[in-house]
């Protein structure tokens, strides 16, 4: 069993409010929901919908055709309803002109009969959808107590007026489930993600779509005890946060590709002082301002070589909310441990979209600052060791800890000996060779499914790969997850033992094509590429690929 439910309107009229209840509420009764969201860049007008996808199994996508439509506006049933399935019905208020089957309540006479503002419209049409769902009113009820702490008591009078005036269309039980589901976007995961791998400071400049993980760390701030800050602008953020890392905090930065590109000095500075630091970047779909709040996967090439000079990084890229909650945690603990840079590279598709899943699932890595306990007079915060990974101090400690943007030798003082350089670059690269054991344990692809041919990709693309999985006939999909270092080995393997390979990615050149054939030698002639800026469904998924797979 599977449905689809949209729900549009006017920016400031309530939509994500709408589908965020639909979807707690379902994943309350055990149903597993995927939530889109599709809005533009204004504050209040133009058109904003989210998708909301349910099945009774694990789904991880949306599509465009739509057994629901709940219209908070005419504009809605206008753009949409040619998308509307044969059985397929519209939720709305009476004012509105609809020619399709449809659910109506006079919306507006009920908001007079409480005095409510127009605004909380949207809350009559969520006990109008809700009842035809079958959704029991005391769990939907539940369900908004939780979510809202606004005038809580006139819109569950409002859902209560549009639950009791519609119909049961369908009838809906509870799923039986092991436990409670997870109901995230996967910015909320990174966030918690850091929150468990002991997050210390969280600097960001507001920049969709990053920005949600630094208004949800804000309001957590007493509850986990951490600290975030919204300096004046990018490049104070990295700066302040390599700052804080120095001094032994356990600290994060957050932005997206414009914010990315004024960090890139203080990058290369991380580079040579190996002060530990965790970035997250929330693409979109570029270049320059671009499209601010939809998505791609441009930044890719970007990212795996930003910064001047040659230095070492880690760059992961979550394919949903619960694998963001992994490698959010993965981050920390090699930046920490190895000195380096660490990278999750995500977009607005993963960060804005909502994911149901059972639980985290067991973490594989402890994170820890790796501070020694104690340090030596004439302390070598540089020491050549035979990992390459230098014991760390911090400031406060019985020693002078240096950490400078010149080329030094093991105390950290200044160098411009020939010899001391080839010794710090080569100390510095060591790294390299542990980091990869490190990561070959932490499962940096994955292959799902069974057949000869195969889909290759990564990141957000993986949930629409995945369901049009169950559809395509002889497909596996092999999803990578860590871009630098590139799992060459085990990603050669796998392309050798297939037949048709087929590259899927949201950008226009198909960048994860071009490292593949860096590390492997192996080039990928076959692309499913889609770059109007939105993200695939199943369904453009299976159409592209039988028109290149014959």
């Amino acid at each position: 069993m599977s449905f689809n439910i949209l729900v549009g309107g006017k920016a400031g009229q309530g939509v994500a409010t709408v589908s965020f209840i639909l979807g707690k509420t379902l994943t309350s009764m055990g149903y597993y929901v995927f939530e889109y969201r599709d809005y533009q860049s204004l504050i209040k007008g133009g058109h904003n919908f989210n998708v909301i996808s349910v099945s009774n199994r694990p789904i991880y996508s949306h599509e465009n055709e739509f057994d629901i439509i709940v219209a908070l506006d005419q504009n809605t049933i206008e753009k949409h309803g040619k998308k509307l399935k044969k059985d397929g019905y519209v939720v709305a208020s009476t004012n509105l002109k609809v020619s399709k089957k449809a659910l109506q309540v006079d919306v507006d006479s009920i908001l007079q009969k409480y005095g409510a503002p127009k605004i909380m419209g949207n809350m009559v049409l969520v006990g109008v959808v809700s009842k035809s769902l079958g959704v029991n009113i005391n769990v939907l009820l539940k369900v908004i107590r939780k979510s809202i702490k606004k005038s809580l008591k006139l819109q569950l009078r409002l859902v209560r007026e549009g639950y009791k005036r519609a119909k049961i269309v369908h009838n809906l039980k509870k799923v039986k489930s092991k436990g409670r589901k997870i109901f995230l976007t996967g910015n909320e995961a990174i966030a918690l993600g850091a929150i468990a791998a002991g997050l210390d400071i969280y600097i960001a400049y507001p920049m969709t779509p990053s920005t949600p993980v630094l208004h949800f760390l804000a309001q957590k701030q007493l509850k986990y005890d951490h600290l975030v800050i919204q300096p004046e602008n990018e490049i104070a953020v990295v700066n302040m946060a390599l700052g804080a890392s120095y001094a032994g905090a356990m600290a994060m930065v957050g932005t997206s590709g414009g914010g990315f590109a004024l960090m890139n000095e203080a990058l290369s500075l991380q580079g040579m002082n190996e002060i530990p630091l965790v970035v997250y970047l929330a693409q979109r779909a570029a270049p320059s301002t671009g499209v601010p709040t939809y998505t791609s996967q441009g930044d890719m090439k970007f990212v795996l070589n930003a910064g001047h000079g040659e230095f070492l990084r880690v760059v992961v890229a979550p394919g949903d909310a619960k694998e963001a909650f992994q490698r959010t945690v993965e981050a920390f603990y090699l930046s920490y441990k190895y000195r380096t840079l660490s990278i999750i590279l995500g977009d607005k598709h993963l960060g804005e979209s909502r994911y149901t899943f059972d639980d985290f699932g067991k973490l594989k890595v402890k994170p820890e600052r790796f501070i020694l306990k104690k340090v030596y007079k004439g302390f070598k915060n540089y020491k050549i060791t035979k990992t390459g990974v230098s014991p760390r101090g911090v400031p406060g400690q019985k020693a002078v800890i240096r950490a400078t943007s010149y080329e030094h030798d093991e105390y950290g003082y200044t160098t411009e000996e020939g010899e001391w350089i080839v010794k710090m670059n080569n100390k510095r690269w060591k790294k390299n060779k542990f980091i990869k054991k490190e990561i070959n344990k932490l499962n940096p692809v994955s292959v799902y499914g069974k057949g000869k041919n195969l889909i290759v990709s990564w990141g957000s693309t993986k949930g629409a790969i995945l369901d049009a999985l169950k559809r395509l006939k002889d497909f596996r999909f092999l999803q990578i997850s860590y871009l630098k270092p590139f799992p060459s080995e085990r990603v050669k393997k796998v392309l050798e033992s297939s037949k048709k390979v087929v590259l899927v990615e949201n950008n226009v050149t198909g960048l994860l094509g071009d490292v593949i054939r860096e590390n492997t030698g192996i080039n990928i002639e076959t692309k499913v590429l889609k770059y109007d800026a939105r993200p695939f469904t199943p369904s453009y998924i299976m159409k592209e690929i039988k028109k290149v797979v014959k």
